[in-house]
């Protein structure tokens, strides 16, 4: 709130708007915060979101709206994030309301999966008064907001309280409703006018490198997803990848008591897509970043368990026509280093068993392909988030749930 009372500098281009996924009014919401009108900030921040809470403190704002804040120039960029999680914790102490559809229309639609894309799309389709069922294989709505992101990043109890409150609109929800297990895509084409696939692409990628079959060797989603009983006191934990999701990783591998836990990255700190704060936490926890390293290979002992990673150091370089740097592994540089576990977070994709069953065109990458509007080649299915794209935000997959339902909403017209 301290924040609030810093000079707002007039932005007739509103570059924070534009680096903002969502676009939202930034400067608009953060001037009423300043004349104290704070729910008719959350009834702005509405038009766009219905994120506030979560994107407030999850998104990486020096990356999107508050790296493109003009008064960073000459002095500290606003604290967007701050004032718009702000705005969230006040919706939920003084049970401020969404906009509310004027009638009920007859057109249904199915929403297969309860994240961030799936749950934005449901209410900005229920305030068009379209009847909305989420399908989701656990019994709790959340998506990766509630297994991919840690406790100490992202409150579970805020997070169950705003999720009810995006429900109370009236969305129907069915728990344990799986792609490919209980449900299947022919059942929903039947029962519902359009189909809304949206249920992430949780599979951790892996390095392609040999011993990643070793006991001991986890994906970054699937540990986040189901963190496996495994005992970390005075053991040593191999991170490979550099962006949040091996932060989050490193952190929570920290914190359940491991004695090292190494961040090990092909190229410098300055190319890590995480984002610089995660970084710095990472540090302040204790992680131990091991840049310009390149994972080889998996070492493994007699039992098949993990015992230690061959790595060889990287130099940079620049490609024509590419801004990045890329990484050269540094002949003779190779070095042992001894380990318990080693976690994958350099990626993740969609499961090959329920994207390839549902007549729907794929990429090479096995996302679902979709037109600007989110339609997949079949016309009356639609799909967004990780699933189609790979922008790997949380305000990302939202815009992509928003525009599924303005485009749902704009074929009832």
């Amino acid at each position: 709130v301290q924040t609030c009372a810093l000079p707002i500098f007039g932005c007739p281009t509103k570059p924070c708007q534009k680096g903002c996924p969502l676009e939202n009014d930034t400067t608009g919401f953060i001037a009423l915060i300043k004349e104290q009108k704070y729910k008719e900030a959350f009834e702005l921040l509405s038009k766009t979101t219905v994120l506030m809470p979560i994107c407030g403190r999850v998104c990486p704002h020096t990356k999107q709206c508050q790296g493109k804040c003009i008064r960073a120039i000459k002095f500290d960029a606003v604290e967007i994030g701050q004032m718009e999680a702000f705005i969230g914790d006040l919706a939920i102490e003084n049970n401020w309301k969404f906009p509310v559809a004027e009638e009920e229309k007859d057109y249904k639609v199915a929403i297969v999966g309860g994240g961030p894309a799936g749950l934005t799309c449901a209410q900005f389709l229920r305030r068009a008064g379209v009847q909305v069922t989420i399908f989701d294989k656990y019994n709790i709505l959340s998506g990766i907001l509630g297994y991919g992101i840690p406790d100490f990043r992202l409150d579970k109890i805020m997070l169950n309280k705003w999720i009810n409150k995006i429900l109370e609109s009236g969305i129907k929800v069915e728990y344990g409703r799986e792609l490919g297990l209980n449900l299947s895509i022919e059942e929903l084409e039947k029962n519902f006018d359009s189909i809304f696939l949206s249920f992430g692409a949780n599979v951790s990628t892996k390095m392609g490198i040999p011993g990643e079959n070793l006991i001991g060797v986890y994906g970054g989603n699937e540990y986040l997803e189901r963190t496996p009983m495994i005992d970390l006191k005075g053991k040593t934990v191999v991170v490979s990848g550099g962006g949040n999701v091996a932060m989050d990783v490193s952190r929570t591998i920290k914190r359940s008591g491991a004695e090292h836990v190494y961040v090990v990255y092909r190229r410098s700190e300055k190319e890590m897509p995480a984002e610089q704060k995660e970084i710095d936490e990472a540090k302040e926890d204790g992680v131990e970043f091991l840049f310009q390293n390149n994972i080889l290979k998996v070492n493994g002992n007699d039992e098949g368990k993990v015992k230690s990673i061959e790595c060889i150091k990287t130099e940079l370089f620049q490609k024509e026509g590419e801004s990045r740097l890329s990484p050269v592994n540094i002949e003779g540089s190779n070095y042992e280093l001894d380990c318990d576990y080693v976690i994958m977070a350099i990626g993740s994709k969609p499961e090959d068993n329920v994207v390839n069953n549902l007549g729907i065109e794929l990429d090479r990458k096995g996302r679902i392909v979709v037109d600007e509007i989110g339609r997949t080649s079949k016309e009356n299915i639609y799909a967004g988030g990780d699933i189609a794209e790979n922008m790997g935000t949380v305000a990302y997959a939202a815009r992509a749930g928003r525009n599924v339902a303005e485009a749902i909403v704009n074929t009832l017209q």
